[in-house]
């Protein structure tokens, strides 16, 4: 007698594939391979083994990995190559992208982000699952690159690596299976109805008993790859569901699919109907269209494609011997750029002179200044400490890159938006009402007719859909942060559209927010300034990036410039350093001469800013600078004080008092000689009162203050003063248009709410005719992609005409 235990297919317990024997196995789990049980053992060691129990096929085969991948990754040890590969290196902590075409489910989502696990080397791992690719962070020290590979592979997870494909993007073919699946189901639906024209038009059953079982089987075989292939994701979304222990949106229609299938064989078969081939092969090719229109529909939408390109984040760059801001996206290796004090590195480049003293806290999380010397390699998303450097572009960075950082976790608010909260609520219950509500249509229906019990039941499964309401929120939202974009508004993420509709409270720094420093008239009170001290003051504001400095720097004589060391800026009170052997500061009275005020410096009845000048140690005099205000600030600031609190906060003295009163009124509330972290407590205090602050400010002295406040906006003239810890970059040509992007905001939470009500209101309507039977399989199927596509249709005409309404478009 045979044994039964050789009829048993052994599965390999690593990737699932078929075992030839039992030959290679530990305990009493067997491997296909001898790469498979390899894994198998790294993991256990590990004590990572829970990934097997997150996929049934979890693992990778590794029946075509080579074992002898040494001689394969030894081009990985060259430094030149190495260097095009990775994003970043500080000489410590290296980061590196990988495109892993292996990567398939959670299970291996799981195990990539704990590599850490596998080798101590490894500081951090990320997956961007849609794209297959893993951002890894490692010290180089204990890891290298070609061992981070090695690593990989190892587990059956070997990168795509090509230098070719450095400059261009990988495209994805995600929608040709989906092609084919329509084809597939076109196909089969098309004979189907062909076949059953017949039964149609057999008006009273004279079809040849023979014919019409014939054709019936037909149909099935027909049928069979529709069920099996076309429809094969839903029925894969909604067996993970449940795996994971959760009810998904694909079940109820992997369930109605599954119902007229059945039901369709058993009525052929059996003889005791015409079944519902027809309709379950026209429903899996509707929903399928469906899909790709909606697919269609939502690239010619998506905001996610463009907003970035939105985002003008410009660079300093010297041609011809003169200094021009440019947009970084329009940076060409080759070009000569100047980063100053606290300005973002944005391109990899190669130091030219100066000295380098690199903070890249915003990419590996470490504080410490790097120091560099001309000729080293400087990566983009650094922050230069010190005195100003020069720099050669070697490779050019990406707008999408700086974002990333702008965007990284540590700077985000973590509060949730609570229209995501709303949606998360709505969709845990949703597939369980309905299918409450198409098993009563069943019950309900089965004593009066069979046929209308399951159409009823399939068609409250098909039709009651909740993408409509999933998807109004981030459309509504991503469209209004592309408006937003277009008008020099350029927001961090969708959320802060959402705060910034829910802000009762503005506050205002004044210097280079609400004055514009590029339109002051600047003249100099004492001693008359030789052209050689001319350029050491020259020398040093060139390093620094506020407004006062920029506008001095501006009115100076003099091109040829010096090279300063020591150079010290300390936030409200000034900058100095030494500039050819001579020191130099600038600033507050207190700040350039010790002890002396500016109450006992001369006359504090001054509308007018005062910047001390100082040289080894003696004082020069000072410059003034008359404060023009901006463009439309009367008019913003009547409209905005009939609906919020308004507050002005400044780190200079209180001689602008009175003139802001004309402006402001009599009773907003004004601090003056504000340091950072007065400013960071005074919006503290306000929050305590639970109000909802917006802040607006200039991004260097405020970046505690904008971090902390509800919505924090950077007012900037060049866009060169990138920071992270602001929500929103304004550029200051749209400063009169605040009001009008407040109202905005509140329009386009009222159009997400409109669009919650109409979503809502279809499927109530569509599950109530779909319970009495007046609504088949086959419309359903029409509705569903139709209900989705029209609520994001709404949403985003909504919102384009509440921007044009207010002309912000």
């Amino acid at each position: 007698m045979q044994d039964l235990s050789t009829q048993i297919e052994i599965k390999c317990f690593h990737c699932g594939d078929p075992c030839k024997n039992k030959d290679i196995a530990i305990d009493d789990k067997y491997f296909c391979c001898n790469g498979c049980k390899l894994v198998y053992e790294i993991l256990e060691e590990n004590k990572l083994c829970k990934y097997y129990t997150l996929d049934e096929k979890a693992g990778v085969s590794q029946k075509e990995i080579s074992k002898e991948h040494s001689a394969r990754f030894e081009y990985l040890d060259d430094l030149q190559v190495v260097t095009r590969l990775i994003d970043f290196t500080d000489g410590n902590i290296t980061t590196a992208s990988f495109f892993i075409p292996q990567m398939h489910c959670s299970a291996c989502i799981w195990l990539l982000e704990n590599l850490y696990k596998l080798n101590p080397g490894v500081v951090f791992s990320e997956v961007n699952f849609l794209q297959k690719k893993l951002s890894v962070k490692f010290k180089q020290n204990v890891i290298s690159y070609r061992s981070l590979v090695e690593l990989l592979v190892s587990i059956g997870y070997e990168p795509q690596i090509s230098l070719d494909s450095l400059d261009r993007k990988i495209k994805y073919t995600s929608n040709r299976k989906l092609y084919y699946r329509i084809g597939v189901a076109g196909f089969c639906f098309g004979n189907i109805m062909l076949l059953s024209f017949p039964e149609y038009l057999s008006l009273n059953g004279g079809l040849e008993s023979l014919y019409k079982q014939f054709f019936g089987v037909l149909n099935i075989l027909l049928a069979i790859p529709v069920f099996f292939y076309s429809a094969s994701d839903y029925f894969k979304s909604a067996y993970t569901g449940l795996k994971q222990k959760t009810i998904n949106i694909d079940f109820p229609i992997a369930l109605g699919i599954i119902v007229l299938f059945t039901r369709s064989v058993y009525e052929i078969t059996s003889g005791t109907g015409a079944g519902f081939i027809d309709s379950m092969t026209g429903l899996v090719l509707l929903l399928l269209v469906g899909k790709l229109f909606q697919g269609k529909t939502y690239d010619a939408l998506n905001f996610e494609r463009n907003y970035k390109s939105y985002f003008p984040i410009s660079v300093t760059v010297i041609k011809t011997g003169k200094e021009k801001n440019i947009p970084v996206s329009n940076l060409k290796e080759g070009d000569r750029i100047v980063v100053r004090n606290n300005e973002l590195i944005p391109a990899d480049a190669i130091l030219f002179s100066g000295n380098g003293n690199v903070d890249y806290s915003f990419v590996t999380g470490e504080s410490a200044p790097v120091e560099k010397v001309p000729g080293e390699i400087i990566y983009s998303g650094g922050r230069q400490k010190g005195s100003a450097v020069e720099l050669e572009v070697i490779r050019t960075v990406s707008q999408s890159y700086l974002t990333k950082l702008w965007n990284k976790d540590a700077f985000v608010k973590d509060d949730e938006s609570r229209f995501v909260s709303l949606v998360n609520v709505a969709a845990k219950y949703f597939t369980a009402v309905v299918l409450l509500v198409s098993a009563a249509a069943a019950l309900y229906w089965l004593p009066v007719c069979i046929t209308r019990a399951i159409n009823a039941f399939t068609a409250v499964l098909i039709i009651a859909c909740p993408c409509g309401l999933a998807l109004t929120n981030p459309f509504a939202l991503g469209n209004a942060m592309r408006i937003f974009g277009r008008n020099k508004f350029y927001l961090k993420n969708a959320s802060v559209v959402e705060r910034l509709s829910g802000i009762n409270s503005v506050v205002f720094d004044k210097t280079g927010t609400i004055t514009e420093p590029g339109d002051s008239a600047v003249t100099f009170s004492g001693d008359v300034l030789t052209s050689y001290e001319q350029k050491l003051l020259k020398s040093l504001v060139r390093n620094s990036l506020h407004p006062l400095s920029s506008k001095i720097y501006s009115v100076v004589e003099g091109e040829e410039l010096f090279e300063v060391s020591e150079y010290k800026e300390s936030l409200s009170k000034g900058i100095e350093g030494k500039v050819d052997n001579n020191y130099v500061k600038l600033g507050t009275a207190i700040y350039v001469n010790g002890g002396m005020s500016e109450k006992s410096s001369g006359d504090n009845k001054s509308l007018n800013t005062r910047v001390y000048l100082s040289i080894n140690g003696k004082l020069k005099g000072y410059f003034n600078l008359n404060n023009i205000y901006r463009r439309g600030l009367e008019a913003i600031i009547h409209e905005l004080g009939r609906r919020f609190g308004l507050f002005v906060l400044s780190g200079d003295n209180e001689g602008e008092k009175e003139n802001l009163r004309r402006y402001f009124g009599k009773d907003t509330v004004m601090k003056f000689r504000q340091t950072p972290e007065d400013k960071l407590e005074f919006i503290e205090s306000l929050q305590s009162e639970n109000k909802k602050v917006l802040m607006l400010g200039d991004g260097l002295n405020d970046a505690g203050a904008l971090k902390q406040s509800d919505v924090g906006i950077a007012v900037t003239e060049d866009i060169t003063g990138f920071s992270p810890s602001c929500d929103g970059i304004l550029d200051a040509s749209a400063f009169d248009k605040i009001s009008r992007f407040i109202r905005f905001a509140v329009s386009t939470k009222r159009v997400i709410i409109s669009s919650f009500i109409i979503s809502f209101l279809y499927n109530i309507t569509g599950i109530t005719f779909a319970f009495q039977g007046a609504v088949s399989p086959l419309l359903a199927a029409v509705l569903m992609p139709a209900s989705s596509v029209s609520v994001v249709l709404f949403t985003v005409i909504a919102t384009n005409f509440s921007a044009k309404w207010r002309k912000l478009l």
